[in-house]
């Protein structure tokens, strides 16, 4: 299996923490955000590889971690310049889906997230649960705030947790199932990411992308009842930063 983990964004909506630093290597209780992440990964023993694509702008703060991070995980870690400068040229995370699975092995299970999320719940079990099934994976969380749940991908699901739909920040949600940035796909993905592509003008939030996927293949959820982390804005942060110097996230 490999992962990748998407962190091409410009996080405008943070600015002025973002104007010149990328949002996943803002420091949340003494850490990277994505570090949290991938102290995750380093429970998993069956990962080969780590694949991160960001943007020209930042595309440097990443190089600077890299070998940190190799010594960490013990496993290679690629890097991705999708050559965008600034947010009005960016590709779109599913856009730089397919910039990374074009240059991978085609075969591979892969674990893919968004950088700017700390999980409260451990990766492995999902993991090897993912890697004796023939079917995609995501994870559902429980969330009663209406408020949030416009801001995310929600769940209609069905017998054993089929997906029926996923609804990527919908007006009018209609579950209490959130879907974070976070999918564990089998390699067919990457064909219907490529038809996707082809004609659909939604490229930036991935959560587009699943829905499509879920109409065309299984995917299953896992029904989790814990949290995600989303470093949206100024106030995600500090509410983030403050939460977890109070309660570390376990691994």
């Amino acid at each position: 299996m490999i992962a990748i983990i998407l962190c091409a964004g410009y996080a405008t909506r943070m600015y002025p923490l973002t104007a010149n630093f990328p949002k996943p290597l803002l420091p949340v209780a003494g850490k990277p955000v994505i570090d949290y992440l991938i102290g995750q990964l380093t429970t998993l023993p069956s990962l080969q590889s780590l694949h991160l694509v960001t943007n020209a702008k930042f595309f440097s703060h990443f190089q600077n971690e890299q070998s940190r991070w190799e010594d960490w995980l013990q496993i290679p870690i690629v890097l991705y310049n999708d050559g965008s400068t600034d947010n009005a040229n960016r590709l779109g995370a599913t856009a730089d889906l397919q910039l990374v699975l074009n240059q991978v092995n085609p075969s591979t299970p892969l674990l893919v997230s968004a950088g700017d999320n700390i999980f409260r719940f451990r990766l492995a079990p999902i993991v090897n649960q993912f890697l004796t099934q023939s079917h995609h994976m995501i994870v559902a969380l429980p969330e009663v705030d209406q408020h949030k749940l416009q801001k995310t991908g929600v769940l209609e699901l069905g017998v054993n947790n089929q997906v029926l739909k996923l609804h990527e920040k919908p007006v009018n949600p209609p579950s209490e199932w959130s879907c974070p940035a976070l999918y564990f796909l089998q390699p067919t993905a990457l064909k219907c990411l490529d038809t996707f592509l082809q004609t659909s003008a939604h490229f930036d939030a991935p959560g587009h992308f699943l829905a499509y996927l879920c109409q065309r293949e299984s995917v299953m959820a896992v029904t989790l009842n814990s949290q995600r982390l989303d470093i949206g804005n100024i106030e995600s942060y500090h509410h983030a930063d403050h939460l977890l110097q109070q309660e570390p996230v376990f691994i």
